[in-house]
C-alpha cells in the first residue's frame, strides 16, 4: 500500500493556523470612527511614567434638524514622528481613526458601578484640516518684506 493512501493512526491533531493575520488570536473589537477632533491632543503620564496621548473625536449622525453627536475618548501610545504629528493636529480636524475597543467597569466615589468605553489608537488619517482664514503676517515678517523691497 502506498504511503499516501495509508491511514495515519495516533498522529497529533494540528492546531488551527491563522494565515490571514499576523497578530495573535485574541478577542478584540476593532472600531473605525470618522469625526472631528474635539480639542488638540494632550500628553499625559501613566502611573508607570510612560507617556500617552489622549484626545476625543466627535462624530455626527442624522439630519441637520435632528443631529446626534457621539463623543469618543481615545488613548494613543504612539512614539516618534507619529507622536509629533498627532500633537500638531488642531481642534476641528476631520479624522479617520482605527482602534481597539474595550469596556472597563469601575466604581465612582459614591460606590455606584460605572462602565466606560476605551479606544486604543491603532492608526489615524487626516481627512481635512480646519480652515483658519488668511494668515496674518507678524511684525518681523513685515519688516523683512520692507527691507527686501528697499533693496530692489
Amino acid at each position: 500500500m502506498s504511503a499516501f493512501l495509508r491511514p495515519v493512526f495516533g498522529a497529533a491533531a494540528r492546531p488551527a493556523v491563522r494565515s490571514f493575520s499576523s497578530t495573535s488570536a485574541r478577542g478584540v473589537a476593532r472600531v473605525q470612527i470618522i469625526g472631528n477632533l474635539a480639542d488638540t491632543p494632550e500628553v499625559r503620564a501613566t502611573s508607570t511614567g510612560r507617556e500617552m496621548i489622549k484626545y476625543a473625536v466627535a462624530s455626527n449622525s442624522g439630519p441637520r434638524s435632528d443631529r446626534l453627536t457621539s463623543w469618543f475618548n481615545i488613548t494613543s501610545f504612539v512614539e516618534g514622528k507619529g507622536r509629533d504629528f498627532l500633537l500638531t493636529l488642531p481642534k476641528g480636524t476631520a479624522v479617520f481613526v482605527e482602534g481597539d475597543l474595550s469596556l472597563r467597569n469601575w466604581s465612582d466615589e459614591e460606590g455606584r458601578s460605572r462602565q466606560s468605553v476605551n479606544i486604543l489608537h491603532r492608526s489615524i488619517e487626516v481627512l481635512r484640516r480646519p480652515y483658519t482664514g488668511p494668515r496674518e503676517t507678524t511684525e518681523t515678517e513685515a519688516e523683512a518684506e520692507g527691507e527686501a523691497q528697499e533693496q530692489q
